[in-house]
């Protein structure tokens, strides 16, 4: 099977989160060269698949066979891949069957490793992730086989093809702010409490604030509301109370108990109560990692450039492997058109990919 017909097969299958729609079966069988063991948990389906060539390294890849719902309005099927002009549309092909497809190519193509190589697949990435890779991981790490080295083969590329990898994440902090006051009638505000006078003079201090001033691997950690309301859209009434909400993509510098410290610090007098959540935690990977020089030298021989080192975007499979103390980095095709109607990729990108993927096993130490 050509790169292109196992692109366009992968593609077809209606793997909505979190069903495969088949797409794992269909990839184990695809590697029978290869091991697998199903690792299913509740309406998830996961796979890891591995081979031990030699006593060497254990290199694993990963990714997710699950795609977001296509939405309206798209020019073509958006489970029935369409080529033009050297871009294939169709619901996934950046995120992130281009990188299944490269990495399952490359090591269906492997005849010798040194060492163990392996693949992790779920269904379940772009949903709740609950019983996704995070099972595999927990599996593996209970029967002692977890894999030293990981490339997530996410979408990483930023304007063209092998020009940014990710060598880390920001972590996640939601927050949740509630304000309570007094509705009233607003002829009489002397008689009421409200929520929004209150917070008013505190806003601009919470808007846009840093939490540090990033460093050589991150970004500021900055505080972005993402929603406020109050009261009943008329304006005779003051609101009875005030609810926000905010997201902080936060760096190793930063965490939820430095957030929950400057909120205190600025709500002092207010009758309010702040939830804060964490659904993911920064991570980076150490810059002098054999995979980062592999990855590194591997696009440097396929593209001719030089890969950029970036912790930068939202949240991957990434934030869980890093957490049993695997060497992960992020490596895949532009991703300009993820989630977006009529989803795109070139396939002379999902070309490339398999050939730094395969350069990367081949070259492996």
């Amino acid at each position: 099977m050509t790169t292109q017909e196992l692109f366009f097969k992968l593609l077809r299958y209606k793997s909505i989160t979190p069903d495969d729609d088949g797409a794992l079966f269909f990839i184990a069988d695809y590697l029978s060269q290869f091991k697998h063991t199903i690792i299913d948990v509740e309406d998830t389906k996961n796979i890891f698949i591995y081979k031990r060539f030699g006593d060497g390294p254990h290199l694993s890849f990963a990714g997710h066979v699950d795609v977001v719902p296509p939405g309206d309005g798209w020019n073509n099927d958006p489970f029935e891949p369409t080529l033009k002009d050297g871009k294939v549309y169709a619901r996934g092909t950046q995120d992130m069957k281009s990188g299944v497809c490269a990495f399952v190519q490359a090591m269906k193509q492997t005849k010798k490793f040194n060492g163990t190589l392996s693949a992790i697949l779920t269904s379940d990435e772009e949903g709740d992730a609950t019983h996704g890779t995070i099972e595999v991981l927990r599996y593996l790490k209970e029967i002692n086989f977890l894999p030293d080295y990981c490339i997530v083969a996410e979408p990483t590329s930023e304007d063209e093809f092998g020009d940014a990898i990710k060598i880390g994440r920001r972590g996640s902090i939601n927050g949740y702010l509630h304000v309570k006051g007094k509705q009233g009638h607003a002829a009489y505000p002397e008689k009421s409490v409200n929520p929004i006078s209150q917070i008013a003079p505190i806003l601009e201090k919470m808007a846009d604030h840093n939490f540090d001033n990033g460093d050589d691997d991150f970004a500021p950690s900055q505080l972005v509301i993402t929603d406020l309301r109050a009261g009943m859209e008329v304006t005779n009434v003051t609101p009875n109370e005030l609810k926000m909400m905010f997201n902080v993509r936060n760096s190793t510098n930063t965490t939820k108990q430095s957030v929950q410290e400057y909120i205190d610090s600025l709500c002092g007098g207010l009758d309010y109560s702040l939830k804060l959540t964490q659904g993911s935690f920064p991570f980076v990977t150490c810059k002098d990692s054999a995979v980062i020089a592999a990855i590194q030298n591997a696009l440097k021989v396929v593209t001719g450039s030089s890969a950029k080192l970036s912790t930068a975007g939202g949240t991957s499979d990434a934030r869980y492997i890093s957490q049993f103390g695997i060497d992960s980095i992020e490596c895949g095709v532009t991703n300009d058109t993820i989630h977006a109607i009529n989803e795109r990729c070139g396939m002379d990108e999902v070309e490339k990919l398999e050939k730094v993927f395969l350069h990367v096993i081949k070259n492996w130490k």
